[in-house]
């Protein structure tokens, strides 16, 4: 490992938290760990897909089940309480995290592709019509794009998509021309997962209300490695998920204003979600609950509060700069051979990851071959097919970082990429 000072946080010890990074792999998936090919160190770069998660996490789950699992807000009993002290504290503890100002702005869903499904059906069903316009960018996530796409046609509203630049950035002139007084809803991400382009999401803010729209900012990959603070952004609505950010799957959030997730019906029935029903009609439980229908994931909020808290006391300014120290390494790294091409904005000017391809070299086989050496990249279109059809590729590679990461494993990739290019040579 790289000396501790090398970083802005205390790599060693952090991953001392995370016992799979000890993993041996190159043996058959179905015997993990089991045969003699087991021999290779895990070199794990895919962590914009999903990132791991800390003994601390999985602690917080394992003691929910052990110790006090039961329903929520369904008992009187001794552990029903319990668990329902621990979720509602839950909220509280993420809301803080991005700024909210409690958890009645503050709904747990299963992604951030469900949080964008919600407001799209709860709010974008009943105030979208003919003559309105939703505005996009052009390097949106298919949870994004697809969703929108798909009410507009069913609302007969427009899509319009904001031009990204060959730098990878977005053309605010053309979005300040795309944003009228049509536009209901600006949806933007806030960092790109194929480019790394860091949108200038209070601007696009700005430029929403202006014309009285609200504007949707995808935090997947920006919440767990930037300081997020969604006042001073002033999103309307702002989601996430935990399983990037060392939380664990099936759980994410929704940050919506407190008027207007007041104003929005559910879109969900049943459950927790319910305050007083007749067989004539029914009312709703006041926010966050009014979104959060049936059994909720007791256990994944619980844990996706410890995970906030985990990477809170690390602290994100300090989150961000190692990131973005990996992401500005490699790419400097990558930039030594001649025939690769990388997307995006410079290696200064990035969240913490790199797309790009290598000359001859298709990014799924450029995947297979550099996973023999241990490293675990993405590859494919990154659900940005149309951003990827914009730069005329039908794939790229992906490496992305996080805390637990080092110089020594984007060196140990560039090794990886220098075997796959002689055995195409």
């Amino acid at each position: 490992m790289e000396a501790r000072e090398s970083y802005p946080i205390d790599v060693e010890a952090i991953r001392d938290d995370f016992p799979i990074l000890n993993r041996k792999v190159g043996g058959d998936p179905e015997t993990p760990g089991e045969g003699p090919d087991d021999d290779t160190p895990l070199c794990y770069l895919d962590n914009a897909a999903t990132s791991h998660t800390p003994d601390q996490v999985v602690d917080a789950i394992s003691e929910y089940y052990r110790g006090y699992n039961a329903n929520v807000h369904r008992g009187i009993h001794q552990l029903s309480q319990e668990a329902s002290v621990a979720y509602e504290e839950a909220h509280d503890t993420v809301a803080d995290f991005i700024g909210a100002d409690g958890r009645e702005e503050l709904v747990f869903t299963k992604n951030t592709t469900e949080s964008e499904n919600l407001v799209a059906y709860a709010w974008g069903l009943n105030e979208l019509g003919p003559g309105d316009s939703v505005v996009l960018s052009e390097m949106e996530h298919h949870a994004s794009l697809v969703t929108w796409q798909q009410i507009a046609k069913k609302t007969g509203a427009e899509v319009r998509y904001i031009r990204v630049d060959d730098d990878g950035y977005l053309d605010m002139d053309h979005a300040a021309d795309l944003i009228d007084d049509s536009t209901k809803l600006v949806s933007v991400v806030h960092v790109s997962n194929t480019l790394g382009t860091v949108n200038p999401v209070a601007d696009l803010a700005d430029l929403a209300h202006d014309h009285d729209a609200y504007i949707f900012v995808d935090g997947a990959q920006s919440a767990p490695t930037h300081p997020v603070d969604v006042k001073a952004i002033d999103a309307d609505f702002f989601a996430f998920s935990a399983h990037k950010m060392c939380g664990p799957t099936g759980i994410g959030a929704l940050y919506g204003k407190e008027a207007i997730l007041d104003e929005m019906e559910p879109y969900l029935y049943g459950g927790d979600m319910i305050r007083r029903v007749t067989y004539e009609d029914s009312t709703w439980e006041d926010l966050p609950w009014k979104f959060e229908a049936g059994t909720p994931s007791i256990a994944q909020g619980i844990a996706f509060a410890k995970a906030v808290e985990y990477v809170d006391d690390i602290g994100m300014e300090n989150v961000r700069d190692h990131e973005e120290l990996l992401a500005s390494y490699a790419y400097d790294r990558l930039t030594e051979f001649d025939g690769i091409s990388i997307y995006g904005p410079p290696g200064d000017d990035r969240g913490g990851l790199v797309a790009f391809n290598v000359d001859g070299v298709h990014a799924h086989d450029l995947s297979s071959i550099v996973n023999e050496h241990g490293v675990a990249i993405r590859a494919g279109d990154h659900c940005t097919q149309p951003l990827h059809d914009k730069l005329g590729i039908p794939a790229s590679a992906r490496a992305s970082f996080y805390i637990y990461n080092t110089r020594e494993e984007v060196d140990a990739l560039i090794d990886a990429i220098s075997d796959a290019r002689d055995l195409f040579a």
